[in-house]
């Protein structure tokens, strides 16, 4: 086999790889040694910024397959008929934590997928839980600093993340959830997926309904205790990334089974919660779950920074037939996440390979850093004009409706809506058997010894508070595990 050359990026044949342009053997080296120009220039600029959250992440590729009829809630042509597929990328992550740190520390795992499909890439960015810590994205900046590094000693913080939760008793949903062993998956493939928010779909007579998406691992879920994913994240870092690579690689491709909860414009207004809080669930047993298709990964990306670390996800990129809803955080990433792409990877993102639709890309858009013409060359960048053949597709109008209200405000997010501890204390009661309970309080206990400062003792008691209004039991095990004393005048005051 003919070897290759070795060239410069500009594609011209170069020798001298291993040795600097020198004046004499010792001599200092020259400017005009532009080899050395370009391999140092371009290595300093190597990596890009990474992400603010969801920085530790791993990737891959695979197939989606619809399986079950869906076609009466939305006529996305993805799910117009049972066998249809689609090539996807998935992308797996920690939260806090930053790109070098452990994948398997506590955290809620991000669960982003990109599905190209022949109406356009449509990203589903979710989490490996069914709801969020907070329900408005305007709190979303000030609850990722808690669960960053204090700007003082740059490091991780007890104390102003229970903080934070404690004065935020709509975060006691996941952050039950968090503490729990789930909070610990034993690498990614045995953990659920959700897109979390409530989304809509639209059919082909223009109705309407809410949903949410639901993927089940076929791997069986499986969790390590606290003291198991500490000593993994001193022993092995990468081990969420090491088990999904090499399970892939051996062909033991991981799969889950989609599934999506249906609630009508009828059901909604009668729900007993908000339908469109993201701290809330849908009870399975009044919504059930509705079988839809099945993941398949089974391509590693052949290079990581490419694929994965450039791979970009937005709740924006929706397909006709699949919509959004007023969930105010879906709301606020709608924005956010296009946002943090154009800044972190550049405006023209949307062109590379991981990202890019494989079917067509009709717009005039064009220039900034890093633009690619191959797809319009010389077509015009304005429109109307009387020289290409782009039309709109009235079929693809989007779909009408009016709104509850034309009053513009303040609202309180929680007014009329401030229940916070019915369903975290059925998630204690209900979901979890007596190891999960026993493990949980361990686990809350561990992380709230780490509270300290002068404030201690108040937000230990703010937060015990929130515990007993969702289940007297949690709450007595986490305060006599803290050595706290309760007494009647604080029952009452919970009361």
């Amino acid at each position: 086999m003919d070897s290759k050359k070795l060239t410069l990026s500009s594609g011209a044949p170069y020798f001298e790889h291993q040795d600097s342009q020198t004046v004499g053997p010792r001599g200092p080296v020259l400017l005009q040694d532009f080899i050395l120009q370009e391999n140092l220039a371009h290595f300093v600029r190597e990596r890009i910024p990474e992400r603010i959250v969801h920085a530790k992440g791993s990737g891959a590729y695979g197939t989606f397959t619809v399986t079950h009829d869906i076609s009466k809630y939305t006529k996305a042509k993805l799910f117009s008929k049972v066998g249809n597929s689609c090539r996807m990328f998935a992308r797996f992550s920690t939260v806090g934590g930053e790109k070098g740190s452990a994948d398997t520390a506590r955290d809620p795992r991000g669960f982003a997928l990109k599905f190209y499909t022949e109406d356009g890439n449509w990203d589903l960015v979710g989490n490996n839980t069914p709801v969020f810590f907070i329900k408005d994205a305007k709190k979303f900046p000030d609850f990722i600093h808690t669960q960053k590094r204090v700007p003082k000693t740059n490091l991780k913080s007890a104390t102003m993340m229970w903080d934070f939760w404690s004065l935020n008793p709509e975060s006691l949903h996941q952050v039950l959830i968090l503490m729990s062993d789930r909070g610990t998956p034993h690498g990614y493939r045995h953990m659920h997926g959700f897109g979390s928010h409530t989304f809509s779909m639209i059919n082909e007579n223009n109705e309407r309904v809410w949903v949410k998406f639901h993927f089940k691992t076929k791997q069986g879920i499986k969790n390590f205790n606290n003291e198991e994913a500490v000593k993994l994240s001193g022993e092995n870092p990468d081990f969420a990334q090491e088990d999904l690579c090499n399970a892939i690689e051996k062909g033991d491709f991981p799969k889950w089974t989609l599934y999506i909860q249906v609630m009508t414009a009828e059901q909604a207004k009668d729900f007993r919660w908000n339908p469109f809080d993201v701290t809330k669930v849908w009870f399975q047993g009044d919504f059930p779950l509705i079988e839809v298709g099945e993941m398949e990964l089974n391509e590693v990306p052949v290079n990581y920074f490419a694929h994965v670390e450039q791979s970009t996800f937005s709740p924006s990129n929706l397909i006709n037939g699949i919509s959004f809803s007023p969930d105010k955080m879906l709301q606020g990433r709608l924005f956010s996440y296009p946002d943090a792409h154009r800044y972190r990877v550049g405006v023209n993102s949307h062109q590379l390979e991981v990202n890019r639709c494989p079917f067509a890309t009709n717009n005039y858009q064009r220039d900034g850093y890093m633009a690619d013409s191959k797809d319009y060359g010389d077509k015009p960048n304005y429109h109307p004009n009387s020289f290409d053949d782009i039309k709109p597709d009235p079929a693809y109008k989007s779909y009408e409706y009016e709104l509850d209200s034309a009053h513009v405000a303040y609202y309180n997010r929680n007014e009329n809506d401030d229940d916070h501890y019915t369903q975290p204390g059925l998630l204690y009661t209900k979901a979890m058997n007596s190891e999960d309970r026993e493990h949980l309080v361990h686990n809350i206990v561990g992380s709230m010894k780490g509270i300290d400062g002068p404030k201690r003792d108040e937000i230990i008691n703010r937060q015990l508070c929130h515990f007993f209004r969702a289940n007297i039991e949690l709450g007595m095990k986490v305060a006599s595990q803290l050595n706290i004393n309760i007494d009647s005048n604080m029952m009452n005051h919970i009361k």
